[in-house]
Formats: structure tokens, C-alpha cells, sequence
């Protein structure tokens, strides 16, 4: 028997609940659909469908081996696209959606020396912090900041987001430094408008602190709350992935070091896993490799940044 044509079968029964449109699916005869299942059933050692002649409905057993009959098939998916594509050089175009300061920080350098490696392959990139529908812009790739993602998307973790609150030594020269979130109020405070004064939420321990703080400037860019910060206008929240060079150089200087902020993953985000172009196979994987690790590039080696741990 074809394991993998029976299972293939299997999920396509269960998927449309008819053995006659499974059959019509796959362009078999519905003679052969039943032989397959019934091959698969002998060789699970149990039923799988209950039939009637209108419909069929999984058993309790055939819900269970649902998730694996699709794991099989993506598997075999796999190893046939691995094994046409390596003696294949990526080529064509690609879609892609993120973040202006992330792209503008780190995906566009990693973009330019993917390129290099493959300079058959054509990259459009848009940027947006709004979500966008990856199915209908014809999107390929999204790389998304965030804890909470669409349940239908497919996601490989690429890096994860530390942020860290600072401020520039001329700023702390004039207003101080403060020692707890409890003097922040004191302070001018400077976000992002997309989160404002929600994003100044601490934990310290096992307790989280959110202290009611005057934000005086918000702009929904990054690349403007980081300028406001350098030209001393306050205190703020930035991402590591965009000011790491800021604090290595002193330029932005990292306050509250006893307090964590909440971290975000960084994904790559598409439809699917079957039949991606190599391109984006490789893609995906060199960007898991750029980015990865038990820290992200930026990070390394930002002894001073102990906030943004």
C-alpha cells in the first residue's frame, strides 16, 4: 500500500466529508478512495470513519490520527521540494511585509546579503506596523513583532524583541537620573503612539509595576522617538534592534536596570509550508541564521543595555 497516498486520502475524506467529492478531488474512483481507507484502517489497527450514505465522520481514533496523516503529508511535501531543489539555483520574486524600523535596521542589510547569495532572486519589500492580509496582497513573507499572531499563519521564530527605557546624558544632565518608576512621573516621557503610556509597564520580580507617567510627545515612527530621545526631550522606550549602536556609543543611555520589559518574538510569517518557492525556503532560513541564536546580533555584547535583558 501507498501510505502516503492513503493517508492523502484519508485527510482529503475527512476534510470534505464525502467519499464521492474526496474521490472527484483526487480524480479517483470512489472504488479506490474505499480501498484506500480501508488499507490504512488495517494498518492503524483501527476505524477511522464512521460511514453512512450520506456522510462520514471521524471516529475518535481517526481524530487523533488526523493531525498526523497531515504532519506525513507535509513531510513528504518536504523531501520532494528539498530533493528537486538542490541542484537548483532560487529564482523569481518575493513579497515582503514588516516593520519601518525593523527593516530599516536589520531586515534590509540581511535582505541586501541574501541578495548577493542569490542574485536571481527579485525582493519587493513594504513596510507598515499595521497588520496586513498576507493572502490578499499576495504577500510572501511578513515579519512580524509580536506575542500574538493569527492561529491560521504559519510562524518560524527568527530573534526575540528586547526594548530598553533611556535617555540621553544631556536630558539626565538637566532632570536627573531616576533611581525607581516611582520618580517617572517626574519625568517627561516620550512613546510610541501606538502603545503611549501602556508601554511603560515594569516587572520587577514576580510584581508588575505600571506607574501613571505625563507622556509629553508621541509620534507613530520610531526613527522620530529615537531623534527626540538623542536631542534630549526625555525618557523613552526603544527597541535594542534600532538604538543598540546608540547605547554602545553612550549616545542614549540605558536607566532602571533592575526592571525588565516585556520582550516580543520576532517571526517570519507565511501561508503555508507546502510548495514554497526555493527562494523563499531559502529565505526563511537565512534569516533565522542572520538573526538567531541565544541572542540577536544587535544585542551581543551590550554589557550596558541591562534593562532591555
Amino acid at each position: 500500500m501507498d501510505r502516503i497516498t492513503a493517508a492523502q486520502v484519508f485527510v482529503t475524506v475527512a476534510e470534505r466529508g464525502s467519499l464521492i467529492q474526496a474521490a472527484d478531488h483526487l480524480e479517483m474512483s470512489a472504488a479506490m478512495v474505499s480501498r484506500y481507507l480501508v488499507s490504512l484502517e488495517d494498518w492503524l489497527g483501527a476505524r477511522l470513519l464512521h460511514r453512512t450514505t450520506r456522510r462520514v465522520t471521524l471516529t475518535d481514533a481517526g481524530r487523533l490520527a488526523l493531525p498526523s496523516c497531515r504532519q506525513l503529508l507535509e513531510t513528504a511535501d518536504d523531501v520532494k521540494h528539498i530533493a528537486g531543489n538542490l541542484s537548483q539555483e532560487p529564482r523569481g520574486r518575493l513579497r515582503l511585509t514588516c516593520a519601518l524600523s525593523f527593516a530599516e535596521a536589520q531586515l534590509t542589510p540581511a535582505l541586501m546579503a541574501y541578495q548577493q547569495r542569490y542574485p536571481q532572486v527579485h525582493i519587493s519589500l513594504a513596510t507598515t506596523d499595521l497588520g496586513i492580509n498576507l493572502a490578499a496582497d499576495q504577500i510572501d513573507l511578513a515579519v512580524r513583532i509580536s506575542n500574538s499572531l493569527e492561529p491560521t499563519l504559519i510562524a518560524r521564530p527568527l530573534a526575540t524583541c528586547r526594548s530598553v527605557l533611556c535617555a540621553s546624558p544631556e536630558y539626565l544632565r538637566r532632570h536627573g537620573t531616576p533611581a525607581t518608576v516611582d520618580e517617572l512621573p517626574h519625568h517627561r516621557c516620550l512613546a510610541h503612539a501606538l502603545v503611549s503610556a501602556t508601554q511603560f509597564r515594569f516587572r520587577q520580580g514576580d510584581k508588575v509595576v505600571e506607574p501613571t507617567v505625563d507622556v509629553s510627545f508621541t509620534t507613530n515612527e520610531t526613527a522620530i522617538l529615537r531623534r527626540a530621545l538623542l536631542s534630549g526631550g526625555g525618557i523613552g522606550i526603544l527597541p535594542t534592534y534600532y538604538v543598540s549602536e546608540d547605547l554602545r556609543r553612550g549616545e542614549l543611555v540605558p536607566l532602571l536596570k533592575d526592571y525588565q520589559l516585556e520582550t516580543l518574538g520576532i517571526h517570519a510569517v507565511f501561508l503555508s509550508r507546502q510548495h514554497q518557492p526555493l527562494a523563499l525556503r531559502l529565505l526563511v532560513d537565512f534569516l533565522a541564521e542572520q538573526f538567531g541564536g541565544e541572542e540577536p546580533i544587535w544585542d551581543r555584547g551590550l554589557i550596558d543595555a541591562g534593562s532591555a535583558r
